[in-house]
């Protein structure tokens, strides 16, 4: 992956503060129906509270009959994100201040861009010497002995110090995920992370019974009822949570608050920057997944030392966009 496309919102109250937040659409084929959809939902919106429940409920009450998966509930959650962040800087306070919380460093591991053995060991290894304690791969390939070549040249590279995760991205079918987990399980891992679809609870239940290693499940679900049917079935041992898919700021709550309640322990997906502030208020935070992908148009990029990631002081989330660099590359806006 060279290239990602992002849409960054801006929501300005009339006191002239300025929201920020940014949605990662995957595909530039959703990116102008995404652009479209946060502009729509916000007209809905315009010259009223900017308080982040009360634009919630409007919203909600407006896609009670579309629901609010996919898309929807990524323009949403959007910009429920810029909402916490002006209501932050309205009160002169970093967002994980005004949850309840105090900046506070948050562990984080890299995560790994390649799945090819040669090169996931030099990422690993760069990963190692700029102070992660933890690094998660990609597997998934042709078959388990080159997901076994993988994770070996990792922890050659890294040594026994440092944890190893691994992630199958949901590429495996029930039975082969069983196969291969039994096996990996010999192999140190910290966890494995939607060895199949994320809509197979049933099977990631079966696959969390005959695994040693912790599971971990959650990127995708979309809100907090996803999280409460997966955690009634027990299909994980942990749970992952994507600030845009699970709703915003206000949907982390709630589902960490769940989460929590049932020993589950919380790591993030991606999003660093609002995952930080979240995971310093949450019960059971575990680690922040660090791939960076707002970074070079932030005038601000997150910092990571010494594998802690730090949640700015400064007031709200800490998204500060570079207006010069972004100018050019903007391809849709509303």
């Amino acid at each position: 992956m060279t290239r990602t496309p992002l849409v960054l919102i801006d929501v300005i109250t009339d006191e002239g503060i300025v929201g920020r937040s940014y949605l990662r659409c995957y595909t530039e084929v959703a990116l102008a129906p995404l652009v479209q959809l946060v502009g729509n939902l916000a007209t809905l919106v315009e010259r009223t509270s900017a308080a982040p429940a009360t634009v919630e409920a409007t919203l909600r009450r407006q896609l009670r009959l579309l629901g609010v998966a996919g898309l929807t509930g990524m323009a949403l959650a959007g910009l429920d994100m810029a909402l916490w962040d002006a209501q932050a800087k309205a009160g002169g306070l970093p967002l994980v201040t005004l949850l309840g919380g105090e900046p506070r460093p948050v562990p984080a591991y890299a995560s790994l861009r390649t799945m090819r053995p040669a090169a996931a060991a030099v990422e690993a290894a760069d990963a190692a010497a700029a102070g992660f304690t933890a690094v998660k791969v990609k597997l998934g390939r042709a078959d388990l002995a080159a997901d076994l070549d993988s994770v070996r040249a990792v922890r050659t590279a890294v040594g026994d110090t440092v944890k190893i995760m691994a992630d199958y991205n949901q590429s495996l079918p029930v039975p082969e995920a069983i196969a291969r987990i039994r096996v990996l399980d010999d192999e140190g891992l910290t966890w494995i992370e939607e060895p199949t679809d994320s809509a197979d609870i049933a099977g990631h239940a079966r696959i969390r019974d005959r695994a040693r290693t912790a599971i971990q499940v959650g990127e995708n679900w979309c809100g907090v009822n996803e999280l409460a049917a997966n955690l009634a079935a027990g299909s994980s041992d942990h749970v992952t949570l994507d600030v845009m898919r699970i709703g915003g700021v206000s949907g982390w709550l709630r589902a960490g608050a769940l989460a929590g309640a049932a020993g589950r322990l919380v790591s993030s997906h991606t999003f660093g920057e609002v995952s930080a502030h979240l995971l310093a208020v949450t019960p059971t935070a575990h680690w922040l997944e660090y791939l960076d992908h707002a970074g070079p148009v932030l005038t601000e990029p997150m910092v990571v030392r010494d594998g802690l990631a730090e949640v700015p002081s400064r007031p709200g989330n800490g998204l500060d966009w570079d207006e010069d660099l972004i100018a050019p590359l903007i391809s849709h806006r509303t």
